[in-house]
């Protein structure tokens, strides 16, 4: 299976995500890829405090959501498209998962919200698989992939053979400039991605924004914890990865004696 990982710009507006997107998406097929990550939030975009984020409102978020279905449909890749969401409860931090026919095959709601993030979205409270062209996946939302190993694991248990994690680390206006992925003075969060592959003997496909000073680069990672490929730092684009998903066989996470802590 081909898989592509975008590191887009932050998005000015929503109208400009989805130029980006399609940019993106285009790029992705024309390498024969089968599905495309975004990162958290990106319709309308991660509320940073140093972004001027376009409010949104449902039917916005609708519009750019049939857009993104035409866009899937138009080159023959699924995309999970990762977006502000309202529900009957509040607006969600949720991933859709788009086929490459442009119907919708559900979504990843964030049920282990970042502290910082109470006053921002209300939890999801379900998580699910879903299949594209054979191949089993599940979603973890940036905070629930770094410090929520047991969520990776629950895909793993239930036969993912990769787990997609859009996430939001960085920033344009400060940071230190990393230079060499996986370093040992780098922030610890491509070390969290190693071991989510390792630890479940999956892959993890990690998609951050092309921030200037990011802190994590987007990032493949196998079922051994090697990295197999990267973004650049601060560099948009998209990269196309070939996966052999025999490799992911779940092994260790199979091994799990879950009974052992039943609440």
């Amino acid at each position: 299976m081909k898989v592509a990982i975008a590191s887009p710009p932050f998005p000015k507006s929503i109208e400009d995500g989805l130029f980006q997107l399609e940019k993106l998406v285009i790029d992705a097929a024309k390498r024969q890829a089968e599905i495309i990550c975004f990162p958290e939030s990106y319709i309308p975009g991660y509320p940073l405090e140093e972004f001027d984020v376009e409010v949104s409102s449902p039917g916005a978020l609708q519009a750019a959501l049939e857009k993104a279905c035409k866009i899937a449909a138009e080159n023959h890749i699924a995309i999970i498209l990762p977006m502000d969401w309202y529900s009957h409860s509040g607006i969600l931090n949720l991933a859709h998962v788009i086929s490459n026919t442009g119907g919708l095959s559900g979504y990843q709601a964030k049920t282990q919200l970042d502290p910082t993030e109470d006053d921002i979205w209300v939890p999801g409270t379900e998580r699910s698989i879903f299949e594209v062209n054979g191949v089993k996946f599940g979603i973890a939302i940036c905070h629930e992939g770094f410090r929520y190993p047991e969520l990776v694991r629950w895909a793993a248990r239930r036969d993912a053979k990769i787990v997609f994690h859009p996430h939001c680390a960085g920033s344009n206006m400060e940071g230190a400039e990393l230079t060499e992925w996986g370093h040992k003075y780098n922030p610890y969060y491509e070390k969290a991605m190693m071991m989510r592959a390792l630890e479940n003997t999956i892959y993890f496909a990690s998609s951050n924004y092309a921030f200037r000073y990011p802190e994590s680069a987007s990032s493949l990672i196998g079922p051994d914890g090697q990295c197999i490929e990267h973004q650049p730092y601060g560099k948009e684009g998209v990269f196309v990865t070939e996966i052999d998903t025999d490799l992911a066989t779940g092994f260790l996470a199979k091994r799990f004696k879950a009974e052992l802590y039943a609440d």
